[in-house]
């Protein structure tokens, strides 16, 4: 919790709508509650934000920001796209814990709002085209390393889906070894 004394930054109020996003959808980013949460006034919301409205674009750009193309810069760099994936897998399935609120999954109950639209369309677009290039790296061909692409992709959101309602669902990093032992091209 923040103090009065502490001075919020507008980043500060978009974390804070995205932790609400993650636990009670779109629907939960409301200025009070989250003032008491951050333990300031509403004065400091509206010191960043005239409205609930751009909040809420902000907490969306920061999202993609964070879980998009500039996130995954890293992993793009890698130049063996065996280590890549086996990366990229790892990091992604040991991140996922059980009963863990996600904004990714909270923001499909509100996808035909366009703004959640666009930014699940950037986040989902950013981490396919990075799985795909790495799947035609390893020697599949286009059109499989877009299909595997696209399998992993699923199986790594479906995991996600688990693990917010399974609290007996295996380590991570037992499944970060078999998603590897199964996304790898052998």
């Amino acid at each position: 919790m923040v103090n009065d004394s502490t001075r919020l930054s507008a980043q500060d109020w978009a974390r804070a709508a995205l932790e609400a996003i993650a636990n009670g959808g779109l629907a939960a980013v409301a200025v009070e509650p989250l003032a008491r949460t951050l333990g300031v006034t509403k004065g400091s919301f509206y010191a960043h934000y005239r409205n609930r409205d751009e909040l809420i674009a902000a907490a969306l750009a920061e999202w993609v920001r964070t879980h998009g193309a500039e996130a995954l810069a890293d992993f793009a760099a890698i130049s063996d796209p065996a280590q890549r994936l086996r990366e990229l897998l790892t990091v992604v399935v040991q991140a996922v814990q059980p009963l863990a609120p996600s904004v990714h999954l909270s923001l499909l109950g509100a996808r035909n709002d366009p703004r959640v639209r666009d930014a699940i369309r950037q986040v989902n677009q950013a981490r396919l085209e990075l799985l795909d290039r790495t799947y035609r790296e390893l020697g599949l061909p286009p059109d499989r390393a877009t299909s595997r692409a696209r399998v992993a992709y699923a199986a790594i959101l479906g995991l996600l889906h688990l693990a917010q309602t399974d609290p007996d669902a295996p380590h991570p990093a037992v499944l970060a070894d078999e998603a590897t032992a199964i996304f790898l091209p052998s």
